[in-house]
């Protein structure tokens, strides 16, 4: 990843008369970065991501696409933009090859360069052995590859993905996510999904949207820090006094969750398992559980959506 800046967002909102589909957006995305846009269904990252690609005017805000206004000067911006829709705007009754000279023709590829434009979307994807079969023949991971591959033949700076990999199996789920990998390593790509595990494994940074405002930002190696275990559950038959347990190296709380188990709270970093079996065995507490507690994405994608008021309702997702 380098420092050169592709997209600024700044402070986006867009009405639908009393309703609000999203309110205040602003987030930036440099080269060699994979975003992923994370939220539940109707949140705001659709129409957040038609007014990116400039299919949808902003009732506030501005797209700065590699330093160009989106809004001012909306051919050189989206020149450098390549979208994938949660539906393929493929035409299912011509080959590949067909498709995507059409494309590369519609994105103003020169005449001479089409066929390197072709043969090298083609191969970065994966299609070079189906060039010549019919769209609606391919499997519908194949078919996802032919939308993709239309939204990088022009080599933009940008590639907009949204969910690209809806009703995918899980082999084909897997090649997309190491084809997005590949193409975050040469380009700027914002991933819009509301698959938790597709952001886990694909992208730098991840932000989430919900209720049309942006509640999350940060990298996910961070996010993953937030699942390391911070609390252990121990499970004793001849539990001692709460202040005894306190005493111990590393633990900072004790909750009694009844019948001889308690959640033991201790830092991310310095889990007091080993000190407490000790003490257990020595003291002849009983013990016959004690196991790490970790929170998953899940829980806090939930936390973090879930304390957000609803404010805004999107109306096309």
């Amino acid at each position: 990843m380098n420092d050169t800046l592709l997209v600024s967002v700044q402070h986006l909102s867009r009405h639908y008369g009393n309703l609000t589909a999203i309110a205040d957006v602003s987030f930036e995305l440099t080269q060699g970065e994979v975003l992923g846009f994370l939220g539940p269904n109707g949140a705001g990252k659709s129409t957040t991501m038609q007014i990116i690609t400039g299919n949808l005017a902003p009732s506030v805000g501005q797209v700065h696409i590699g330093g160009i206004d989106l809004l001012e000067q909306p051919r050189p911006a989206k020149a450098q933009i390549g979208y994938l829709p949660e539906h393929p705007p493929l035409y299912r009754d011509l080959s590949v090859d067909e498709y995507l000279r059409f494309c590369a023709r519609l994105k103003r590829v020169p005449r001479d360069k089409i066929a390197t434009a072709m043969a090298r979307a083609k191969q970065r994807c994966g299609l070079a052995k189906v060039g010549h079969r019919l769209i609606n023949n391919l499997s519908k991971g194949y078919q996802q590859r032919v939308g993709i591959a239309q939204a990088i033949i022009h080599s933009p700076s940008v590639i907009v993905l949204d969910e690209p990999t809806v009703g995918l199996d899980p082999i084909q789920i897997r090649e997309i996510r190491e084809l997005i990998r590949e193409l975050g390593q040469e380009h700027g790509v914002i991933l819009s999904t509301h698959i938790l595990p597709e952001v886990q494994m694909t992208c730098d940074r991840v932000q989430i949207i919900s209720n049309g405002r942006l509640v999350f930002s940060d990298k996910v190696a961070n996010l993953n820090q937030q699942m390391d275990s911070t609390s252990l559950v121990l499970g004793l038959q001849q539990p001692p006094a709460k202040e005894v347990l306190l005493a111990i190296e590393g633990v900072t709380d004790v909750e009694d969750l009844g019948d001889g188990r308690l959640r033991i709270h201790h830092a991310a970093t310095a889990s007091p398992a080993s000190r407490l079996a000790e003490q257990a065995a020595s003291q002849g507490w009983s013990l016959y559980e004690l196991s790490p507690e970790y929170k998953t994405l899940e829980q806090i994608f939930v936390d973090i959506t879930s304390s957000e008021e609803p404010t805004a309702l999107e109306t096309t997702v």
